[in-house]
């Protein structure tokens, strides 16, 4: 009988709702070649949610598919999946002993899983797609790989988590942050630091009335063009270093072990594919292969396990405890210089849909959202989760007359800008918080509307938290660089043919390793931002007397 194996990644909890959870492994079978994957070998993933005596329960083990053109990754929807994904089992399969039933996990409730791979001689044709049912009715019961469940070593097997809440909390608290570089030679190892005090404050409010509900990863948790985009060395290009890139990051021992602790959301930035990506380069034969290989890996390693809300886009969107998010893809349907020189024709999340209400564009499915949460969840905070950064704006891209030079970031798409901020102040769009990262600098901004009374009401924010780790402060990434003040500082966005403005305030500017936590006390219309450095510390910012502790304390309209 074939022998049961760890993982070679994860296992990742992923996308989590109140009723169920989504399991990711990628596996590794004895005849690969380093990271290519064998045709003599088919991988099964193994996953068992583990009983109240801590032992993997046989009525919830079950099968599922690491397909080899996925890289052998796959996952399971614990809650929902019997083996394979299948919609039921045949009369066959349930005679050899295979599970048929699967219960809703529990709302709130914390839960262990073990995760195995089990590696099989593939006897077909490598151009036959095997059906999961013929395959599963090659197998034994998933039931009998319990003991060997148990068996595998816990720190690669194991994972645990909590469910989503199934009624709106009064508090919330979750991390987030961004770009990750993966260092060179002897500074590989700090690359991993950030993530030891990641999972000591998880575990520290795992058993307080406010557990840490989930990490938001915001952007370049790889970097496949190491050094810089026109040097070939240390540049992925090709699909053994997109996946080297990805098994070097993932496989980190801290990191691999905050992936098996809490729910985890990601989402790609410029770094994924190559520094400062727009589409427009796919026009370019090295290019388009180039994208088809990053994105390909991006699907295999990141955005499997997320929720997918809109088929197989990036961009998605989810919900914890009341409050929903919308985690924006501002990288792969952005466009620019369709005219040279010019900024109405760039479009950070697509071009306008001639269309819209039959094929909608992602800025036509954010504006909608933020309408629909608005009548449904009135005041309380719509999260918009934005690799590219809403505001600040950089300095050397504010010209006296108000004009924006080429920028990274959403001041060099005004009409993507425009029409979102159109929806925010015409529907009185209360409390939208933007999160982003990138810039390898952390920030907080409050931002402020003019043009009518309503408009004075509302209120927003954006919150900025990079880096991971970053070893190279000198070279981005300064406070000095980004615009503190728009009124004083010339930077006021004005929209709908000047009728209103944007206006805000940035502080608590920080270049350290940070990952930032944020607590939300709806009951007391407080949203508290806080960051803290790669020893778990909270920042302290040396500079700034007035604003000493990396701690800001946000007032969110009624």
């Amino acid at each position: 009988m074939s022998k049961l194996r760890s993982p070679w990644i994860g296992p990742i909890v992923g996308h989590v709702t109140d009723t169920t959870a989504r399991i990711w492994i990628r596996a590794k079978a004895p005849d690969d070649e380093g990271v290519i994957p064998s045709s003599n070998n088919r991988t099964v993933g193994v996953v068992s949610i583990l009983n109240a005596a801590g032992v993997a329960d046989p009525s919830q083990t079950y099968y599922f598919r690491l397909h080899r053109e996925f890289d052998r990754t796959g996952t399971f929807i614990l809650g929902q999946d019997i083996s394979f994904g299948l919609p039921e089992m045949t009369e066959k399969q349930k005679h050899m002993g295979h599970a048929d039933r699967v219960a809703p996990l529990k709302p709130d409730t914390h839960y262990s899983i073990r995760a195995g791979v089990l590696v099989i001689d593939d006897a077909f044709e490598d151009e036959e797609n095997v059906d999961s049912d013929d395959l599963l009715g090659r197998l034994p019961p998933a039931s009998v790989w319990t003991d060997a469940l148990m068996n595998l070593p816990a720190h690669e097997s194991s994972a645990q988590f909590r469910t989503f809440p199934d009624r709106t909390l009064g508090q919330l608290s979750f991390l987030v942050g961004s770009c990750r570089y993966p260092g060179l030679m002897f500074k590989i190892k700090k690359s991993d630091v950030i993530f030891k005090p990641m999972q000591q404050r998880i575990d520290n409010q795992s058993q307080t009335a406010q557990p840490i509900r989930f990490v938001m990863m915001m952007g370049d948790q790889i970097y496949a063009d190491l050094l810089n985009r026109y040097i070939p060395v240390k540049r992925a290009d090709t699909y053994e270093e997109f996946q080297e890139r990805y098994i070097e990051a993932f496989g980190s021992p801290n990191l691999r072990k905050l992936f098996q602790s809490v729910p985890n959301y990601m989402i790609l930035d410029d770094h994924e594919i190559e520094d400062n990506w727009t589409q427009d380069r796919i026009g370019q034969s090295d290019k388009r292969i180039l994208f088809h290989l990053a994105v390909g890996a991006y699907m295999s390693y990141q955005w499997s396990h997320g929720p997918r809300s809109f088929d197989r886009h990036l961009y998605y969107e989810f919900g914890c405890g009341g409050y929903p998010f919308f985690v924006l893809d501002t990288r792969t349907q952005r466009f620019r210089d369709d005219i040279k020189d010019e900024l109405k024709d760039n479009h950070l999340l697509g071009r306008p849909s001639p269309d819209p209400v039959n094929y909608p564009s992602q800025l036509d499915h954010l504006c909608h959202w933020l309408t629909a949460q608005q009548s449904i969840i009135g005041n309380r905070p719509k999260f918009i989760v934005t690799p590219s950064v809403f505001v600040p704006n950089d300095v050397t891209t504010v010209r006296s007359d108000g004009h924006k030079n080429a920028s990274d970031s959403w001041e060099a798409f005004p009409v993507t800008r425009e029409r979102l901020l159109e929806v925010i102040v015409t529907h009185q769009i209360q409390n939208v918080v933007f999160l982003s990262g990138d810039i390898h600098c952390s920030c907080v901004a409050e931002l402020s509307f003019r043009g009518s009374s309503a408009a004075e009401k509302l209120k927003a924010f954006s919150i900025t938290s990079s880096a991971f780790y970053w070893p190279f402060p000198f070279a981005d990434g300064e406070p000095s660089s980004y615009v503190h003040d728009s009124a004083k500082q010339q930077d006021t966005f004005h929209f709908s043919g000047g009728r209103y403005a944007m206006d805000y305030k940035a502080y608590n500017f920080c270049q350290d390793d940070n990952f930032c936590q944020i607590d939300l006390n709806w009951d007391r219309r407080e949203l508290t931002v806080q960051v803290f450095g790669k020893n778990g510390d909270l920042l302290v910012n040396r500079d700034a007397p007035t604003r000493p502790e990396m701690r800001a304390l946000l007032s969110l309209a009624q």
